[in-house]
């Protein structure tokens, strides 16, 4: 064989290694390099989607709605308006969880915790409240007040119901107040030491304008404080997490 012949045949070898050896195997990286990967994103989760809720609520006297830190609505007739008794509902879009807070008033007049005061039927008055919470994306009720909610009065009063009837309740009536502590709306506010709230019945309560309105799920309950006549100025909270 001649020396020319010999190195053409090697240079063919050499060429047909390199097409057929160097592109398969775990050798292949040109082949890899040619088909550059693709990288799928991954779906939006449950938690990270925005759904809309609806809120039912009715509360004596007067209400305010914050979900994940945000006012989302409040009882339509003021504080001040007698027998300010209603039922409100509320459309809202949030995110899972939920962070669920509610700022309830009993009508008072005074730091006294009275009401018709000077008037023949001075009294304490009650208080209490109910709500229920619905994904409109599903249809499903997604939480309703019971004692699964925590509880913090911020006002009490008369703390001696003996000055009900005192010609000056002002004077005669006694009262804790306190501040609603900071960023209790928010989804990272620790209510751990916060009471548990008390269910009421509606022969406690006595609901009226406007609670018959609305169709109540058969595990909501009133709730209030521990109790519903000194208790005036309530804060409440639940957290729903994301459905699995």
């Amino acid at each position: 064989m001649s020396n020319s012949f010999a190195a053409r045949a090697l240079a063919l070898l050499v060429v047909t290694w390199l097409a057929v050896g160097c592109g398969s195997g775990n050798g292949g990286a040109a082949s890899e390099a040619a088909s550059p990967a693709i990288t799928a994103k991954e779906p939006a989760s449950s938690q990270d989607a925005a759904s809309e809720f609806k809120a039912e609520v009715w509360a004596d006297n007067w209400f305010a709605l914050y979900v994940n830190g945000e006012l989302v609505g409040e009882d339509s007739t003021p504080i001040t308006t007698e027998r300010s008794f209603n039922a409100e509902t509320i459309t809202f879009t949030a995110t899972y969880p939920l962070t669920i807070a509610i700022e309830a008033k009993d009508f008072k007049e005074t730091d006294s915790g009275l009401e018709y005061i000077g008037e023949r039927n001075q009294q304490m008055g009650d208080g209490g409240i109910i709500a229920q919470f619905t994904d409109l994306n599903t249809g499903k009720i997604v939480a309703v007040t019971n004692s699964g909610w925590k509880v913090l009065v911020i006002h009490r009063a008369p703390l001696n119901p003996d000055c009900e009837k005192a010609s000056d309740p002002n004077t005669a009536c006694r009262f804790e107040k306190t501040e609603a502590p900071s960023d209790w709306t928010g989804a990272d506010f620790d209510a751990s030491q916060w009471a548990i709230a008390t269910e009421w019945t509606e022969a406690a309560v006595r609901p009226r304008g406007g609670y018959n309105e609305i169709q109540w799920h058969e595990s909501a309950r009133l709730i209030w404080g521990s109790d519903l006549e000194i208790d005036n100025t309530i804060l409440l909270r639940l957290t729903v997490p994301a459905p699995s």
